[in-house]
């Protein structure tokens, strides 16, 4: 071996790097999991590298990752992104509000939009947030985009179930 190039763990072999891949669910640790295994079997650094979708260079810094942190090294590491701008208390009540539902009256909608709650957080937490975004934050306080219909005020509860009955009574199989 040149002495440039960087050893593997002795505690894994070309078999159980397969194996682990195998039963790994993340799809870019199987790959690296099988780039490693191929550098095992004596297939070389470009080759090996190739095997798992990258360069030679690439596969170096996945050596060193592998060799220091072992196949769960091989995992990618979750990213920093950009911290949210509303505090937790915000968020919660923002849940608050989005679970209350607007009051017409005062809110001038009778179901909430991604634009309307824009609204609302700009004027209640003095934060602006892009409407694609509102679609993050709601998803983070576990709300979906499908929402119930709207009833109106002046239904009568007595009129729907008469009207139900009636429906049932017609629709009888012939």
């Amino acid at each position: 071996m040149p002495p440039s190039r960087i050893g593997l763990r002795d505690d894994f072999d070309a078999g159980a790097l397969r194996r682990l891949a195998r039963r790994s669910r993340d799809n870019r640790q199987t790959r690296r999991l099988l780039a490693l295994a191929a550098v095992y079997d004596g297939m070389s650094r470009e080759a090996a590298a190739a095997v798992g979708g990258m360069d030679r260079q690439t596969l170096r810094d996945w050596v060193h990752r592998f060799n220091a942190e072992g196949p769960d090294g091989l995992m990618d590491r979750p990213r920093p992104g950009m911290q949210r701008r509303l505090s937790d208390a915000q968020m919660r009540e923002l849940a608050e509000i989005v679970e209350t539902g607007p009051d017409p009256a005062v809110d001038g909608v009778v179901r909430w939009r991604r634009i309307d709650l824009q609204r609302v957080i700009e004027e209640r937490f003095g934060v602006v947030y892009s409407e694609r975004t509102i679609t993050d934050l709601l998803a983070a306080l576990s709300f979906s985009y499908i929402s119930g219909r709207p009833k109106h005020p002046g239904q009568d509860a007595r009129v729907i179930e008469a009207f139900k009955k009636t429906f049932r009574e017609r629709s009888r199989p012939t």
